[in-house]
C-alpha cells in the first residue's frame, strides 16, 4: 500500500527514480506533510529538492492556500528583507507605496525557501522570529504583523561549517531541521540513471521533433559509472545536446566520452600524488599542512644525504672542508619558500654536493636542490660551524597554524578582520584561535 503511493506521488510530481533513498525521502514528506512541523530538504546542487516542498504542500492542510517559492540566494542582500516582509511607504529611497512581503501573501499557505543558507545574519534573526512566534516587522515599520505560514527550507550548504564560520545562526538550524529530508545525490542511485536518460531522451524527441537517441551497452556502463558532480541537471543537459548535435541517433561509448567532462581522481581533486591507501583530507588546510609536512621531510632527507657524502669523503674522520661545511650549514636552516599553491606535492629531492676544489672568496656557492619548493641562497660565512651531530627537527599541525596566525596578523598590523581574510577564515574562528594560542 504504501509503494503503490509512493509511485502515485512519483507519477503526479514528475519524480524518476526507485532507489531506497529516493523512495525514504518521499515517505518522509508525505508523513511530515500533515503537521505544521519545519522541514530542511537538503542535497547536492541539482538533484531534484523543489519537488519535495510542493509533495508536503500538496498532501498538507494548506493545499487550498496560497504556495510560493523563493530563491534566497537571487535576492540582493539590501532587499531581501524588504521582498520577505515587506516595508512601509519611505522606508527606503524608492519605497513609494505600502508593500506586504512573501510572508503577508503566503499566510494561510506554504513559503518555500530555496537556498536558505545564503541568508544574511540579520535576515536569519528576522526568520527566527517568524518560526518561534509566527511574528515580524515590516521594514520601516514598528508594528508587528502576525502570519500563518509553513515554511519548508532547502539548501545544499553545510551547515556545520557554515555554523562554524559564522555564517550561519546555530539556533536558526535547529529550528528549520525540525524535520530533516535527504535527497541522494544521482551517484547514490546509479540503477535510476539510465531511466531518467531514457525519459530525458524522449522528451526532447518529442520536443524537437525527431527520433530519440538511445544508448548501446558500453554507453549505459559508462554513463552509470560516471559521477555526475551536477546531478540530475547535467544528466539533463547532456541529454539534450547529445539529441540535438547527433545525427546517429545510436550513442556508443565513445560518441558519450566527448559529452561527458572529465572525472577528478577520487580524493580531493586538486591534490597530486595521491596513492591507494594513503589518507584522504577534508579542506585546503590539511593539504597545505600535509604539504609543509613534505617539505620538511625532504629537507631533513636531504640533510642526512648531504651529511653522509661528507662522511664519506673525508673517509670516515677529521674534519669537512670549509665550502663542505657550509653548504651543509645552509642545509641546517634553509630558506623555505612559501606555497602558494597547495595542489603541489614535493618531489624526493636530489643533490649535487659542491666540490672543494671550487674557490672560495668568503661567498659559498650553493648547494643544488630540485624541489620545487625548497630553496637554499647564497651567504657570507662568518664562521664555520660543527654539522658532525645531526638533530632531526618535528613541527606539529598547532605550531604550523600557531605560526601562520602569527605571521598573518604581523602583515596586517593586528588588524584581525584583514588577518581573517587572509588566511581564508571567518573572524570568529580567528578570535578562537588567537585566545587558543595565546596571540593576544
Amino acid at each position: 500500500m504504501v509503494k503503490a503511493e509512493i509511485q502515485n506521488v512519483k507519477l503526479r510530481f514528475g519524480i524518476i527514480g526507485n532507489t531506497d533513498g529516493l523512495n525514504r525521502a518521499i515517505d518522509i514528506a508525505m508523513q511530515v506533510a500533515p503537521t505544521d512541523l519545519s522541514v530542511l530538504v537538503t542535497g547536492e546542487s541539482g538533484v531534484g529538492k523543489e519537488s519535495f516542498p510542493q509533495i508536503i504542500h500538496q498532501f498538507s492542510r494548506r493545499k487550498h492556500g496560497p504556495y510560493i517559492a523563493v530563491n534566497c540566494g537571487a535576492i540582493p542582500e539590501g532587499t531581501i528583507d524588504s521582498e520577505l516582509f515587506g516595508h512601509e511607504k519611505g522606508a527606503f529611497t524608492g519605497a513609494i507605496s505600502d508593500r506586504n512581503g512573501y510572508f503577508a501573501e503566503a499566510d494561510g499557505g506554504t513559503i518555500f525557501l530555496d537556498e536558505v543558507g545564503e541568508l544574511p545574519l540579520s535576515t536569519q534573526a528576522r526568520l527566527l522570529r517568524v518560526l518561534e512566534t509566527g511574528e515580524y516587522i515590516k521594514v520601516g515599520s514598528s508594528k508587528v504583523q502576525k502570519t500563518d505560514v509553513r515554511i519548508v527550507a532547502a539548501t545544499n550548504v553545510n551547515f556545520a561549517d557554515a555554523i562554524a564560520e559564522g555564517r550561519f545562526r546555530e539556533d536558526l538550524y535547529y529550528r528549520l531541521n525540525t524535520v530533516p529530508i535527504k535527497v541522494p545525490s544521482l551517484r547514490e542511485r546509479p540503477d535510476d540513471i539510465a531511466l531518467l536518460f531514457r525519459k530525458f531522451a524522449s522528451d526532447f524527441a518529442e520536443k524537437y521533433r525527431m527520433p530519440a537517441i538511445q544508448l548501446t551497452d558500453d554507453a549505459r556502463r559508462l554513463l552509470t559509472s560516471y559521477s555526475w558532480p551536477g546531478n540530475i541537471r547535467q544528466l539533463k543537459n547532456i541529454t539534450e545536446q547529445i539529441s540535438i548535435i547527433e545525427t546517429n541517433r545510436d550513442i556508443s561509448a565513445d560518441i558519450l566520452k566527448n559529452y561527458l567532462p572529465a572525472q577528478p581522481e577520487p580524493g580531493y581533486p586538486a591534490l597530486l600524488g595521491i596513492r591507494s591507501g594513503e589518507k584522504k583530507f577534508e579542506s585546503e588546510r590539511e593539504i597545505l599542512y600535509q604539504v609543509l609536512f613534505d617539505m620538511r621531510r625532504d629537507v631533513t632527507e636531504l640533510k642526512k644525504l648531504v651529511h653522509g657524502i661528507l662522511a664519506e669523503r673525508n673517509g670516515g674522520g677529521g674534519a669537512a672542508p670549509v665550502q663542505d661545511q657550509a653548504a651543509l650549514h645552509y642545509l641546517q636552516t634553509p630558506s623555505v619558500s612559501m606555497i602558494q599553491d597547495p595542489t603541489i606535492v614535493v618531489n624526493a629531492p636530489s643533490v649535487t654536493p659542491v666540490s672543494p676544489a671550487m674557490p672560495s672568496e668568503g661567498v659559498v656557492s650553493p648547494v643544488k636542490v630540485t624541489s620545487p619548493n625548497v630553496k637554499v641562497a647564497p651567504r657570507v660565512m662568518s664562521e664555520v660551524q660543527d654539522t658532525e651531530e645531526y638533530v632531526e627537527e618535528n613541527l606539529s599541525l598547532d605550531d604550523v597554524e600557531k605560526e601562520m596566525i602569527r605571521k598573518a596578523l604581523e602583515r596586517h598590523h593586528g588588524k584581525r578582520k584583514n588577518a581573517a581574510n587572509d588566511l581564508k577564515i571567518s573572524e570568529r574562528t580567528l578570535y578562537r584561535k588567537i585566545k587558543e594560542y595565546g596571540l593576544d
